[in-house]
């Protein structure tokens, strides 16, 4: 063989070795790819599925939240104004009858009011200002302290899951304020910073230790509710000066 031959054979083994290695290079860039396809789908599997769980949890504590309202208005509201109206049914005094065809009419609209809280249909129609405000009216109404709302804007068309999961946070953060604060005021603002919207729920109770948070758990699960949703939970608490809890909504 003369060199030129030999060249050529360089040539052409160079050729196969370097197209081996750029076929395997191709191979293995085409296999990596396919495996972080399939643990991103398996990723975002599992973060759909923890979604829901969260969403089915909330509804569930949503409903069993509604139910034990609905039985205190039952015995404690309801079934006194039936009793007053049976009083009265009973009398022989015209005017008396009269009052208690009231009472029995007003009876039969808390009734009717209690029983649309009964499934979450509810939840489509009412906004979150709305909610807010009937929470804070029960509030005000037991006498336990002050409790007042100020909105710079209505949060309106959020979808379902979004709601869900609002309604049930802010739910948990007055029951927090009312259990362990002892306030004399609890005041919820409502505003828009930016692009960004925000509920501060704000008390002047006793406050507590951040830093030794007796309720860390429970926190912990509001504010990986307000991650499901793509929102932010801040919690602010100093000793003798109340706590802030603020709600980011997703953009």
């Amino acid at each position: 063989m003369n060199p030129t031959e030999d060249q050529i054979y360089v040539i052409i083994f160079a050729t196969l070795f370097l197209g081996g290695i750029m076929s395997t290079f191709v191979i293995s860039m085409v296999f990596i790819h396919r495996q972080r396809q399939v643990q991103n789908r398996q990723k975002m599997d599992q973060i759909k599925s923890e979604h829901e769980k969260t969403l089915l949890n909330i509804e569930n504590e949503i409903q069993q939240e509604t139910l034990t309202y609905i039985g205190r208005e039952l015995h404690d509201n309801i079934g006194q104004l039936l009793s007053l109206a049976k009083l009265n049914f009973g009398s022989l005094k015209e005017n008396k009858r009269e009052e208690g065809k009231e009472i029995l009419s007003q009876a039969i609209q808390e009734v009717r009011g209690l029983s649309k809280q009964l499934n979450l249909d509810w939840v489509e129609t009412l906004s979150i200002n709305e909610f807010i405000a009937q929470q804070l009216e029960r509030i005000q109404n037991t006498g336990f302290c002050e409790a007042s709302l100020e909105a710079d804007l209505e949060l309106l068309d959020l979808p379902k899951d979004h709601k869900l999961v609002l309604i049930r946070v802010i739910q948990e953060s007055l029951n927090n304020a009312i259990k362990h604060a002892s306030p004399d005021k609890i005041h919820v603002s409502i505003y828009e910073n930016g692009s960004s919207k925000h509920i501060l729920i704000k008390d002047d109770g006793k406050g507590f230790d951040t830093s030794q948070d007796s309720q860390g758990s429970g926190m912990f699960n509001l504010r990986k509710r307000m991650e499901t949703i793509g929102g932010q939970f801040e919690l602010n608490s100093v000793i003798g000066k109340g706590t802030e809890i603020t709600l980011t909504l997703p953009n």
